[in-house]
């Protein structure tokens, strides 16, 4: 099998179990509507799903730095869509909360070991792992309109039929297991050398995407119900603000790979963290249309590093390859479902508009903490600090 291919069908499975993770956020009007949550209490769903993926993600990350665990990819799809598809089966809290959580450790077991089979077979280049992340960032945009297909018509109780993306996703990830297996077409990505680890460059990177993680994440719970209030619209208008949420992401993850092979990743992403901030301001107080278009910058400003950030924390870390991936694609992503429940107790008492408001300083301190950091394997002394050239850092 070819290179292309392989990561082709592992970027399709990436995305079909990623739309569990977006399916998450898209289900909480429902709950809002047919079960009468609070804020609060809507927000402790995505908080369920977070927190054990958070706990889980870098001992699977750590798990497959000892020994690859290919099996992975398939039974953690399945576990992440099944979660999701009983959520909605009967009217009780605590039983959609293990739902949720049995989703969450499905996310968790698939990252880690699915960023280092995607670095295998793209080769190590951070063009590769772009392709895989976009995957994934098209499975969340797909995620309000499926949950919307699903539910929609005939309510939570459908939410079974959501199953049907993670038996597609498992029966595609497969072939590219079998190539890995053979080790014919992925033998020399298996070689490449690893340099020596640079754990503060490492922590700095992974603060920088818990800011990012909390940001999106709040507005991946809020958004929707957000969006009803600032353009007076109904169900429909809180789908669509998500879904350019979610969609951007796929245009923010190619053009991250393009732009980062001209200035840098590093670079890249302090810049896309400062659009970000100016984005979100404008999501949280400019209102009627224009709000979907501060939605859609504050989508590629924060997917725009997303790759990137999963390549530099290999690349900082290439002795522990799942590790790194475990926190940077899992861990620090899972994190900002903590912040959830704090939002929506602030949405009770105050407004939306209070509670998202300081998601505003979050891509603030991200760009901050990128100013701290150089690329992997070039001496500070050599970068150019308004012109970092990507391709003379190791992929």
């Amino acid at each position: 099998m070819r290179r292309n291919t392989s990561i082709t069908l592992l970027s399709v499975g990436h995305g079909c179990v990623d739309i569990y993770q977006g399916a998450v956020a898209a289900l909480l009007p429902f709950f809002v509507s047919e079960r009468g949550y609070s804020y609060a209490v809507a927000s402790g769903v995505v908080l369920a799903a977070s927190v054990l993926s958070s706990v889980a993600q870098p001992l699977f990350g750590m798990l497959t730095d000892r020994r690859p665990l290919p099996w992975l990819l398939p039974a953690s799809t399945l576990l992440s869509g099944a979660g999701v598809a009983l959520s909605g089966v009967g009217g009780s809290y605590p039983l959609t909360l293990a739902c949720m959580a049995l989703s969450g450790i499905g996310v968790a077991a698939y990252h880690p070991e699915s960023a280092r089979v995607a670095r295998l077979a793209g080769g190590g280049g951070h063009s590769a792992m772009a392709v895989f992340a976009t995957g994934g960032n098209i499975g969340f945009a797909l995620a309000p309109l499926t949950v919307g297909a699903v539910v929609a018509g005939g309510g939570l109780r459908w939410t079974p039929l959501l199953l049907i993306p993670a038996l597609a996703g498992t029966a595609l990830c497969l072939p590219a297991l079998r190539a890995l297996r053979d080790g014919k077409a992925l033998g020399a990505a298996a070689r490449m050398p690893a340099g020596s680890d640079d754990v503060p460059s490492f922590v700095r990177l992974s603060l920088a995407v818990v800011f990012r993680s909390v940001v999106f994440v709040g507005l991946s719970t809020f958004v929707s119900l957000y969006a009803r209030q600032r353009t007076g619209g109904g169900t429909g208008a809180g789908t669509a603000a998500l879904t350019v949420l979610y969609l951007g992401g796929a245009v923010g993850s190619v053009l991250g790979g393009s732009l980062a092979g001209r200035w840098g990743r590093v670079a890249v992403c302090r810049w896309s963290y400062t659009l970000a901030a100016v984005a979100v301001a404008g999501v949280v107080w400019v209102p009627g249309p224009a709000f979907y278009l501060f939605v859609a910058l504050t989508s590629a400003g924060l997917y725009v590093p997303f790759s990137l950030q999963v390549t530099l924390g290999q690349d900082y870390l290439p002795s522990r390859i799942g590790t790194a991936s475990g926190v940077t694609l899992g861990l620090t992503v899972s994190i900002g479902g903590l912040a959830g429940p704090a939002l929506g107790s602030l949405a009770d008492a105050t407004s939306l508009r209070t509670a998202l408001a300081p998601l505003v300083l979050m891509p603030v301190l991200s760009g901050l903490l990128f100013g701290t950091l150089r690329e992997p394997g070039v001496p500070r002394h050599q970068q150019d600090p308004q012109r970092e050239v990507g391709d003379r850092a190791p992929c």
